[in-house]
């Protein structure tokens, strides 16, 4: 029996208030269409409510959950899953992602011809709902620019949580990266760049949530001996990679 077409993977933390709904629309997304897929929660050791509301949907064949023994971070679980899944195509998609939905069409397109296609809020065909205050939209920018000068990433939102991988190409990556904590999505970026992966980034539809108490003063050092770190580990494993032999990627139909 062939694995199913697609997964979902949603890493989530505390998130009993939405993501029932989130999961059950995403769901009737791809039931619609009529092609097998999973949907794959893993649970960062939420500390509310949030497995309970999942029970009533998780069925271990369409809908599954895993959980963390331990609080492992954002990186640690999204690896999780996408190693976990088995699906030709893997979408790791946020808990607030449903809004999204509608740019999934235009993903499946393009991953014909890509082996990741990243959403972004910043590019020209973006459509941002609610955002951020303008002190913190120009402080998170000039952090994410920060963040792509120190590992030479071409890809301009780093950071968003929708993103369409093929299968082969997202176990490669991440089988391959380190960081657990919410900068994951950066080195993984980068590592697919660096191993030869076909990379495009397009807008997508996108509600801001509540905006972020992280404080960057206290996380800029941290941050920036992380990724340095990271560039160095994306270094060797690609010239790991090369004398290996060189990745080829694997044909695909994105067709519903």
């Amino acid at each position: 029996m062939s694995g199913p077409w697609i997964s979902a993977v949603i890493p989530a933390y505390n998130e009993e208030s939405g993501i029932a709904a989130a999961v059950a629309a995403l769901a009737a997304w791809l039931d619609a269409q009529g092609r097998p897929y999973e949907v794959i929660v893993v649970d960062n050791a939420s500390e509310d409510g949030t497995v309970e509301a999942l029970s009533p949907l998780v069925d271990g064949s369409r809908v599954k959950l895993l959980r963390n023994d331990e609080n492992r971070g954002k990186g640690y679980s999204v690896r999780r899953g996408m190693l976990a899944a088995t699906g030709e195509l893997r979408l790791h998609c946020d808990a607030d992602c449903v809004p999204c939905l509608p740019s999934l069409s235009r993903m499946l397109e393009l991953i014909a011809d890509a082996d990741l296609v990243a959403g972004s809020r910043l590019a020209p065909d973006a459509q941002v709902g609610r955002r951020q205050p303008l002190r913190r939209r120009i402080v998170g920018r000039s952090f994410v620019e920060l963040c792509r000068l120190l590992l030479r990433e071409p890809t301009h939102d780093l950071f968003c949580g929708f993103k369409l991988w093929r299968g082969a190409a997202a176990e490669a990556v991440y089988s391959r990266t380190r960081l657990d904590g919410w900068t994951f999505d950066a080195e993984s970026l980068a590592m697919a760049h660096a191993l030869g992966y076909r990379v495009v980034e397009t807008g997508i539809v996108w509600n801001e949530r509540e905006g972020s108490r992280l404080s960057m003063a206290r996380v800029l050092l941290p941050v920036v001996r992380e990724l340095l770190e990271a560039r160095r580990h994306v270094r060797d494993e690609a010239e790991r990679q090369r004398r290996r032999s060189p990745l080829v990627p694997e044909p695909v139909d994105p067709r519903p």
